[in-house]
């Protein structure tokens, strides 16, 4: 795998690229996505799969840089850990892509934890955003307007029109680049910019620099995007104003705007398109709410003060009794400021009000957990497994709470069920490694352990791992010890590809 040079590691105990494209021997780190050096062209010619770029970058060879990119992002960046904003993300991403024209599905969906906001596509099916993205965005439309831009980049293949535009020379030079989405914008690293060359920066502007025919054309099919989708299409113009004006004086933009550069023409354009829609459909009030949980979920999520939440969402649910949101926020707020028994009382209203919703159920085994009402959550949570077997969030709490009772075996059993459901899930592999070790079986940390290395792009410390472990079932299990040996063995043969 390709190593991140340390001048794109900050120094302030987090690891986040900051506009670094980073240079291992013979490698070129390309923003994919978001940026291309794209030479202009008629925004309207879609891509299809007989196409020139197709010819220089298959879809399959977008997958497999995406692939790449992915171990890039584990390794450099701080990934999310609230599983029920990455649920919310992922069903409103599935519920978005079905009225988009993306014709391979999705790989990936990463919520990086920032609060800066961004938004970001690598090819090969891959979306992420910044939990800045979700505390941004004031309504649902606006936060599905960034969404459905992404979207367009992939849809419309402009990481392999791009390369068709820079007329790439080999295929294998294609499997050297890997995408450097820069997410998030974190001090201390400017002094890895300045390490860089000059020839390396002038390239790396080249890069970045997205044309504005992408930009434009992005903005449009992500329009049409919404409308299919029965959303808002004004969001669109809403976020670019509001994103212009809040940071019009600012010395250094958020990313999101030098990736994705807003102009005046750009925001009359996206105006004028929504104009033209004469059946404009009114905020959806379902997904407006499960947008406003899931914002609510991101800011606390950077708030130092609970206590300051409980009385400012006591306050909004006391002028308005019957805005869930606003109880879903006093609920959590108040559980976080050690108020268990009002949290526990008022999370229970919103599971009784709708205890189908994945959202208030899980808050409400959340807030009981807290309370170290654990046979409580347990029930809740079981009951809707019932309903919801493959429910992610409520899986992991489950697994939560019998590891807060110690029985460790069987919150391993639940992680090494979602490990085969979710095999790219970083979280997931680095708690079964966990809860593998609390219950003793040392083989199974070792193999866990090797998976997240090498989704974190360390390859030589996967096969390390996966060296203890074959020698512990040595003369054992001689089908999983053959098994182990042939991981190995491609594990090697991919760092060699890599490298050549």
């Amino acid at each position: 795998m390709f190593a991140l040079p340390p001048q794109c590691l900050s120094r302030g105990g987090k690891s986040i690229i900051q506009r670094c494209l980073g240079v291992a021997s013979g490698t070129v780190l390309l923003l994919c996505g978001l940026t291309g050096s794209v030479a202009a062209s008629n925004p309207h010619d879609l891509p299809s799969l007989g196409d020139g770029s197709s010819s220089i970058v298959s879809p399959q060879m977008e997958a497999r840089i995406g692939s790449m990119f992915l171990k890039q992002l584990n390794a450099a960046l701080p990934m999310a850990d609230d599983v029920v904003i990455q649920y919310y993300v992922e069903q409103h991403i599935a519920y978005l892509a079905q009225y988009s024209e993306m014709q391979q599905p999705m790989q990936a969906i990463a919520v990086v934890d920032n609060p800066q906001i961004n938004a970001f596509a690598a090819p090969g099916g891959i979306i992420g955003i910044n939990l800045g993205l979700l505390i941004y965005a004031q309504d649902s439309a606006e936060y599905s307007s960034v969404i459905a831009h992404e979207m367009a980049h992939l849809s419309q293949r402009h990481f392999a029109r791009g390369i068709q535009a820079q007329q790439a020379s080999s295929i294998p030079s294609m499997i050297g680049m890997v995408a450097a989405i820069l997410v998030g914008a974190a001090g201390g690293a400017d002094a890895g910019i300045a390490a860089l060359s000059t020839a390396q920066a002038i390239s790396q502007s080249n890069q970045l620099r997205f044309s504005r025919e992408r930009e434009q054309e992005a903005d449009r099919v992500g329009l049409s995007t919404l409308v299919r989708a029965n959303i808002d299409p004004t969001g669109q113009a809403r976020m670019f104003e509001r994103m212009q004006q809040a940071y019009r004086f600012t010395r250094r933009p958020p990313e999101f705007l030098l990736t994705h550069p807003l102009s005046e023409s750009r925001i009359s354009d996206a105006k004028n398109q929504a104009r033209d829609i004469t059946d404009v459909p009114p905020i959806d009030p379902e997904q407006e709410l499960d947008f406003q949980i899931a914002r609510i979920r991101a800011e606390q999520k950077f708030t130092t003060n609970p206590a300051f939440d409980v009385t400012k969402f006591r306050k909004a649910a006391t002028d308005k009794p019957n805005n869930m949101a606003s109880n879903y926020g006093l609920a959590l707020a108040l559980s976080r400021n050690g108020d268990h028994a009002e949290a526990v009382e008022r999370a229970e209203r919103l599971y009784r009000y709708d205890a189908e919703s994945v959202l208030y159920t899980a808050a409400f085994a959340e807030v009981l957990i807290e309370a170290g009402r654990l046979e409580r959550a347990k029930a809740v949570l079981n009951r809707s497994l019932a309903y919801y077997p493959d429910s992610y969030p409520l899986a992991m709490l489950l697994a939560q709470t019998l590891i807060d009772e110690e029985r460790f075996g069987e919150a391993n059993a639940i992680y090494k069920q979602l490990s085969k459901q979710r095999p790219h899930d970083t979280l997931i592999w680095f708690q079964l490694a966990e809860t593998s070790g609390l219950a003793g079986n040392v083989t199974e940390v070792h193999l866990a352990r090797a998976e997240y290395f090498y989704l974190n792009g360390a390859s030589h410390r996967a096969i390390q791992h996966l060296e203890y472990a074959k020698n512990l079932v040595a003369g054992g299990n001689r089908q999983l010890h053959a098994k182990l040996t042939q991981r190995i063995q491609d594990l090697r043969t991919e760092i060699r590809s890599s490298q050549g």
